[in-house]
């Protein structure tokens, strides 16, 4: 008995062993099925498939596909996953990400036929807002990387905490380095959308490798010529066909209220982010925020305002107009960096007067990300409030 006793108890032991070693595999890879069970999907727009002797997923003629994982919530680890374009695609991984879709960290690749692997445009990280892709306010956060016309692209994702590396094709060097994911959640869902077919996905949590988890460095941070303290107003709907000035160079009053402000502060790259603040513009409208600081000058002094701004922008001097302009994405006016929110927009001269001065801009918005950064080119004798 006493012999039988050891067996059983060797073999609960080896029982034990084989157990943690299983679910640690598991916990350091788990491979995904691409089959219907695992996903939720629209049966009128996806269909799983065996392509090139594996498991897959594409969209039927003429639709988009989106795919949401089942019973996953991914906080941090390594995500990896082939893609193969059938024609043009925007292949789209989103992570972390809410269960309706409407916040969600997201990384995709552009492809309109054969990419040159030059242009920095090819792959792209944003955030996703109250539903909205914030790509046009995210310039930073774009790279080139070579891609395959025929068979499987491969992607590998790595993120920890705030950062996020990218690889594609390539999985010795980064194609796309993020210092700072801009979503709010820390854990979530992982969904694929687009018009390209998926295989091969892999999942492997914690595995970060030496990916700081720690935002990495915001180089507007210690850089004090950027307007970082503004009053922001409550939005209003502006219709398409009216503008906030009366005839002559007065603002429209009822379009500006002084009992509705607030202090909000930019977030990281000196961005005032007006979507964070008040979500999704419906669709199809268009509305008006104001936002307003103070400059000390300690002489007259002309300064340049380089100033980044979607959709449109109103500049007044101390009630005075200054510069009004838009950036359309995709229409013949739209700024450099192809109608995106950047620094490099546009640049204006702000005529100081000794003392007080106030800016107030109006920023009116209707597509995708909504929001401003302003930069002056020197502090000297300046003082911000």
């Amino acid at each position: 008995m006493t012999k039988v006793n050891s067996i059983i108890k060797k073999l609960i032991h080896l029982f034990f062993i084989f157990l943690t070693v299983t679910l640690y595999g598991q916990r350091k890879e788990i491979r995904i099925p691409m089959t219907a069970a695992g996903w939720k999907y629209n049966t009128e727009t996806v269909e799983f498939v065996t392509h090139r002797s594996v498991a897959a997923v594409r969209p039927k003629a003429g639709e988009d596909l989106n795919i949401q994982l089942k019973n996953h919530q991914f906080t941090d680890g390594t995500i990896e996953y082939d893609v193969e374009f059938t024609g043009r695609g925007f292949p789209g991984i989103g992570f972390r990400s809410s269960n309706d879709q409407k916040y969600a960290e997201l990384f995709y690749i552009r492809y309109f036929g054969t990419v040159d692997p030059l242009s920095r445009y090819t792959t792209q990280y944003a955030t996703v807002i109250d539903g909205v892709n914030m790509w046009d306010m995210t310039d930073e956060y774009q790279a080139a990387a070579t891609i395959y016309d025929e068979g499987w692209n491969h992607v590998k994702l790595v993120i920890h905490g705030k950062q996020m590396r990218v690889y594609v094709n390539d999985m010795d060097n980064v194609a796309l380095h993020v210092p700072s994911l801009e979503g709010t959640g820390k854990s979530g869902s992982i969904y694929l959308t687009g018009d390209v077919i998926y295989a091969n996905l892999v999942i492997k949590p914690d595995a970060v490798g030496d990916l700081p988890e720690v935002e990495g460095y915001d180089p507007t941070y210690s850089d004090t010529r950027y307007l970082k303290n503004w009053l922001v107003s409550a939005p209003v709907d502006l219709a398409f066909n009216r503008d906030i000035m009366k005839p002559g160079i007065a603002i429209d009053s009822t379009l500006l209220n002084d009992s509705s402000w607030k202090p909000l502060v930019t977030e990281r790259r000196g961005m005032v982010n007006l979507t964070r603040e008040y979500g999704a513009t419906e669709n199809g409208k268009r509305r008006l925020v104001w936002l307003k600081t103070k400059i000390k000058s300690d002489v007259d002094q002309v300064r340049k305002l380089h100033l980044g701004f979607s959709d449109e922008i109103w500049v007044f001097l101390d009630g005075q107009p200054l510069h009004i302009d838009k950036n359309y994405y995709a229409s013949p006016g739209m700024k450099e960096p192809r109608g995106r929110c950047t620094i490099e927009n546009s640049e204006i001269m702000v005529p100081l007067k000794k003392g007080d001065n106030e800016l107030l801009l109006g920023v009116a918005h209707y597509f995708f990300g909504w929001g401003v950064t302003a930069r002056l080119d020197s502090t000297d004798n300046l003082k911000f409030e």
